[in-house]
């Protein structure tokens, strides 16, 4: 089967993943690029007895390799020299979108561009003449709306060798002159920096050149993206829309989709898998000790944390969802005020957003920030961001302590998070990385409604992560606790005379004034720093053992009242505080050394972040009891 290798290349949010995903299908995967751990996604299209691999390069700006993204971008298309680019171009902001697109074109490369979000485009009054657009930039141009699929057809057809000869054949005057003008000032002698603007203008004036003939912009229409604009990123109601937004989508978590879906795979877990394992396990006459493990141990441990994936898997849902219409870019823009005060612009907040995903992908996007200084402060402050792994156990305790209240008790851990982000960004501000913001210039996608394709995709790589996790290291970590719990060094032993009752009681002491200084407890905290979800999966196994084998009552819900009798409502809230604050699991660890190069700043991002837990957890606790919260 013959094969033809595209790259899809693009500024971000130009739709550009919409395409991808509506060319490739289920016949794609995710990988890192050689020597960076950034996103490669690559795919197949078969058209009759040919293959189309189809790569979906970062979104970009420009070409000019000051950013990792930028870099990237250029190396594929100098070094792998793909038989055609795919230009995705944003219709409704046609200008700077084209600024990448001569660039691509003075590479020389065969290029073919997809003019996208026409749909938008003539909301806001703009009209093109697509032949003519294609004769002034000497390649061919189609038309699109990927969200309708739209131009679909007509781009997969234009995938093959006709288009890659053809993109070499047409040519354009104009642009011949242009990369003519390029190539003597490249060799003028003039300074560098000198040079470059010179080409900035000549990029520009070309663009402004080609529109003027291809392009009919009708004055004075305001789209009703600007109308909704100017309410949502509002000086006075941006934050409380966001609080507001913020609110529906743990209602709709915990309350409307998340939680029902929840308890009835609780109810399976707890109760029917408990008994029909156990059955099988007596009728094949297994040994006590293995019956302990699977029920004790694997269920009680695995399954505390499964039974939380549909809350996961909502809540990423609505997340991707928000994030495909264009609305978490204008978080990063009505944040820029707060952000300003600890000498971060607002695009430090945008990989903080990811970090209510995960917190290890967040604190990679730190690289798209400009200056060294901000990407450290944003890497120290980015495990504050209440990431996927945490939501189970708030998801326990919000259940058990707060009943009906659940979003509003989530929602304050969430905003708790950003303000202690915010909090430590101006100390570090003020004492290790003194300076002024840096300018926060950035490019507002329009409104759209996302394609449930996409939305779905994203989702599932978000919470694939998470049950990969309940896999393998909860399971490892559940027949681990058990296997703790239930000896000592002279053989079998009753829970509380085991290993991890002694490991348990050398941390607990650190505890006894936050009303969560039980055994159990510091061992919850100690595996939480291996994986946050494993805070769960410890206190299944450790709260969840049945006191009578036989009755195979469910551990789950054992678990639950076990853990309702030895917390109270507030000493829950302060143990869900410090387990929104501190350190992070040794994944995001991994990742600070690897970003900061330094062990010393990772242990000290593990050593601050514990520190400002137990004091915040500790005040959050002697302060209820003293306002008569102890109950």
């Amino acid at each position: 089967m013959s094969a033809i290798n595209v790259a899809l290349a693009g500024n971000p949010n130009t739709g550009k993943s919409t395409i991808f995903n509506a060319l490739t299908g289920a016949r794609q995967h995710i990988g890192n690029w050689p020597g960076v751990t950034v996103d490669k996604k690559v795919g197949q299209l078969i058209k009759g007895n040919k293959q189309v691999n189809i790569v979906d390069l970062p979104g970009t700006y420009s070409l000019s390799a000051y950013s990792l993204e930028e870099r990237i971008v250029k190396d594929y298309l100098v070094d792998e020299k793909p038989d055609l680019v795919v230009n995705v171009v944003d219709a409704s902001n046609i200008e700077r979108n084209l600024y990448l697109t001569v660039q691509l074109l003075e590479l020389g490369v065969p290029t073919l561009i997809t003019l996208n979000m026409m749909d938008e485009a003539k909301s806001k009054g703009y009209e093109f003449d697509i032949e003519v657009l294609s004769q002034q930039l000497g390649t061919p141009v189609i038309s699109s709306v990927a969200t309708s699929k739209d131009g679909l057809q007509q781009l997969i057809n234009s995938l093959d060798s006709s288009t890659v000869k053809q993109s070499k054949e047409v040519g354009s005057p104009l642009l011949a002159e242009h990369i003519k003008q390029v190539a003597a000032l490249r060799k003028s002698g003039k300074d560098s920096e000198l040079v470059e603007e010179e080409i900035i203008e000549s990029r520009y004036l070309f663009i402004n050149n080609v529109l003027e003939k291809a392009l009919v912009a009708k004055e004075g229409v305001q789209s009703w993206n600007d109308k909704l604009d100017n309410f949502v990123t509002n000086r006075i109601l941006g934050l409380p829309i966001f609080i507001a937004i913020m609110y529906l989508l743990f209602q709709a978590t915990f309350a409307w989709v998340g939680q029902p879906i929840s308890d009835l795979l609780d109810e399976f877990v707890s109760t029917n898998l408990t008994d029909w394992a156990s059955g099988a396990l007596i009728a094949i006459g297994a040994a006590d000790w293995l019956q302990s493990l699977v029920i004790d141990g694997i269920i009680a441990g695995v399954g505390s944390v499964v039974v939380f994936v549909p809350l996961i898997f909502t809540l990423f849902f609505l997340i991707s969802f928000l994030d495909g219409t264009g609305y978490m870019a204008r978080v990063a823009f009505i944040m820029d005020r707060a952000m300003n005060r600890i000498g971060l612009s607002g695009k430090a907040f945008l990989p903080m957003l990811i970090g209510f995903g995960c917190t290890v992908p967040a604190i990679m996007g730190a690289r798209a920030l400009d200056t060294e200084r901000d990407r450290r402060i944003a890497v120290l402050i980015a495990p504050f961001m209440s990431c996927g792994a945490r939501l189970p156990v708030y998801a326990l305790f919000a259940a058990l302590f707060f009943p009906g209240r659940e979003s509003v008790v989530v929602l304050s851990l969430y905003l708790l998070g950003i303000a202690m982000a915010i909090l430590m960004g101006l100390v570090f501000k003020s004492t290790y990385f003194k300076g002024e913001a840096e300018p926060f210039l950035m490019e507002l996608p329009p409104y759209r409604i996302p394609t449930m394709k996409t939305v779905l995709l994203q989702t599932w790589e978000k919470g694939k992560a998470f049950l990969i996790k309940a896999g393998t290291i909860i399971f490892s970590m559940s027949v681990l606790i058990w296997l703790l719990s239930s000896y000592n060094f002279s053989g079998p032993a009753e829970m509380q005379d085991s290993l991890l009752a002694a490991i348990g009681g050398v941390i607990a002491p650190l505890f006894a004034f936050h009303g969560f200084g039980s055994w159990q407890s510091g061992v919850a905290v100690l595996t939480g720093i291996l994986a946050k979800e494993a805070v769960v999966s410890t206190l299944g196994v450790l709260y969840g053992v049945a006191e009578v084998a036989e009755e195979a009552v469910a551990a789950a819900t054992q678990m639950k009242a076990s853990i309702g009798a030895t917390f109270t409502s507030l000493s829950a809230y302060a143990f869900m505080v410090f387990t929104l604050l501190y350190t992070p699991c040794m994944a995001v660890l991994g990742t600070i050394k690897k970003e900061l190069g330094s062990w010393k700043w990772t242990l000290f991002a593990a050593a601050y972040t514990f520190a400002l837990a137990w004091i915040v957890s500790l005040l959050i606790y002697q302060g209820g009891l003293l306002l008569g919260f102890g109950g």
